[in-house]
Parts: C-alpha cells; structure tokens; sequence
C-alpha cells in the first residue's frame, strides 16, 4: 500500500490549522523552525505550505520532483516563481482574504499617526515632556487616493466614509469603481491626493512605481503609505523628497530589502515604520492557515464540513 502524500510545512502557521492538516490524509513534516528539515524533505514532498520566507525559486522546484502542489498562507506570490511551477503542472494557491481586514485596519492607523502628527507627541510623553500645543490636523475633509485599487483599497475606502473622507484611485486594471471612490489617472491622483496609499502588486514591470518623478508631483506637505511590498517606492527618492520637505511624512510597512537597509530612512521623525506586520495579527494568521490547509485537503480529496468562503478563502492562481 503506497505511502500517504507528504506535506512539507515550510514556514510557520497557525497552530490549530497545523494540527487539522495532520488529521488529514497525508503526512506531515513541519520543517518551519530547521531550514535542513526543508531540504530533507524537499525530495519527496506533494505539497509545500509556505509563507513569505521561503522563496520558491526554480532551483527549490528541482529538488521537489513530485511537488504537485504549492501553497501560500498569505496574499502575494512574489516568493513564488509562479511560471517555473506552471511549465512543472503544479498548483500554486494563497489566502488573499485572510489579512484584508488586518491590513485595513494598520492602513487607517497610519493615517491618523501621520495626519495628526502624533509620533513626535507620544515619543516626548513617554521621555518625560509635558510638550502642549497645537499641531497636526483632522483626518476629515482629507483627499485619499489609492494606487491600486483591490481588496484592501476598497475595505479602506469603505471605513475610510465614516471619517468623511475623499477617496480617488489609480488602477489600471479597474474599469468601474464598485464605491464612491472615483478613477483617476496616476499623474491627477498625485497632484490631488494629502495621502498617496500604495496597495498594488508587485511586478517585474512596476518596481519603482512611486519614484523620484512621481514623488515631485506629490502635493506639498502630503504624506506617502507602503503597505503593499517595499520595491513599488524608491526609497532613496523618499529620502530626498523628505530631506526636501516636499513631504510631510510617509510610514512604511514594507521596505525595499528587509529587513530595512537605510538607516536614515528609519531615523527620520516624520517616518512611521513597522516590520512588514500587516497581516501578523493572531486573527489573520489564523484565518491565513485554516483556509490554506483546507485547500491542502481539498486537493486531496479529502471531504471538507463546508466549502472555504468568506476572509480566509483561498484562492487558486489562473493558469497555475
């Protein structure tokens, strides 16, 4: 009798989702905390579990030669040589809902820090100053314009009308705006925006997206937020446009290597930066890892109490 599939766990997951995949019809390895345990178990692995650690590349493909399945407790696939799994006949699904909610939620964070002005205040509170006075301004009546307008964008904008807010976007793949959101072109949302919200996906061809040309256009004193992956913005730009005092601030969860590689990035008081924490909430994650292993058992075969839907569903890439 031939031996259950194995399922190589490469990065960690959510607990109570590790133990119903090991319920499941197959084998398990949890490799996430022994990159040796990886490579081990590389060579007969049907499925692999990542994260965004582990970096799928061609060359991990060909140690895996029966790897029918990868997938990814997470939303982007750029750790994924999605093509390189294609031309093999695997399939690579993520969980792009799972962190919608997470990321929304640190988005409007961001805002209010930097539209408030309030790191620089709570910073001198917690050193002993007692520094009154008037700074930073109401988040109402603001223009935000999103560049890229998926997802989370949309759950932004949709919190973002109880604080009587403007919302325009730039999405070229986005005909009809489903809200009250209005399309615009890159250079209009720019030029019209008091914040600029990157929420796109990172591309080959979109690297560098919000640039050193993109930046001057920006209005004076408005303020940049990366929550999307850290290449879409040059950050050596971000750092002349701030040193400039063309911007009035940025926050930055995502870096263009990470961990970050500009110190005088981070230094900066007008910048809010957090480690690419997005989705890292216990809800997210755990949302993350419950729809990923349900796809797991899915493939399998294995009878499922009810079709994923709703945050935590997954979703399988076209043509993978």
């Amino acid at each position: 009798m031939p031996e259950p599939p194995l399922v190589v766990v490469a990065d960690p997951i959510d607990a109570e989702a590790l133990a119903t995949l090991r319920a499941g019809p197959c084998r398990v390895v949890d490799a996430s905390a022994e990159p040796a345990g990886l490579e081990r178990a590389l060579p007969g692995a049907w499925g692999l579990i990542v994260r965004s650690r582990t970096k799928v590349t061609a060359a991990l493909l060909g140690r895996a030669p029966a790897l029918r399945l990868i997938a990814r407790a997470g939303v982007g696939l750029d750790n994924v040589d999605v093509p390189a799994a294609r031309a093999r006949g695997i399939q690579v699904v993520n969980v792009p809902q799972a962190a919608t909610t997470s990321v929304a939620e640190l988005t409007i964070t961001f805002y209010l820090l930097l539209v408030r002005g309030l790191l620089p205040s709570i910073g001198s509170t917690k050193a002993g100053r007692w520094e009154k006075g008037t700074h930073g301004h109401e988040l109402a009546g603001r223009t935000v314009g999103f560049v890229g307008y998926g997802r989370i964008a949309r759950e932004v904008a949709r919190r973002l009308s109880a604080f009587g807010v403007r919302t325009i976007a730039y999405d070229p793949f986005v005909t009809t705006a489903p809200d009250a959101t209005t399309l615009v072109p890159l250079e209009r949302l720019l030029a019209d925006a008091d914040i600029v919200s990157v929420h796109a996906s990172l591309t080959a061809e979109n690297r560098h997206l919000i640039g050193r040309a993109e930046l001057a256009r920006m209005r004076p004193g408005a303020f940049l937020v990366n929550v999307a992956r850290g290449p879409l913005v040059d950050e050596a730009a971000l750092l002349d446009a701030l040193r400039e005092g063309r911007l009035g601030g940025a926050a930055l969860d995502v870096f263009e290597t990470e961990p970050p590689s500009r110190p005088e990035l981070l230094a900066d008081p007008r910048v809010v930066c957090t480690p690419h924490l997005g989705a890292s909430t216990e809800d997210a994650q755990r949302k993350a890892g419950a729809g990923v292993v349900a796809e797991v058992l899915h493939a399998l075969g294995a009878p499922l109490a009810a079709e994923p839907t709703g945050p935590g569903a997954p979703r399988i890439v076209p043509g993978a």
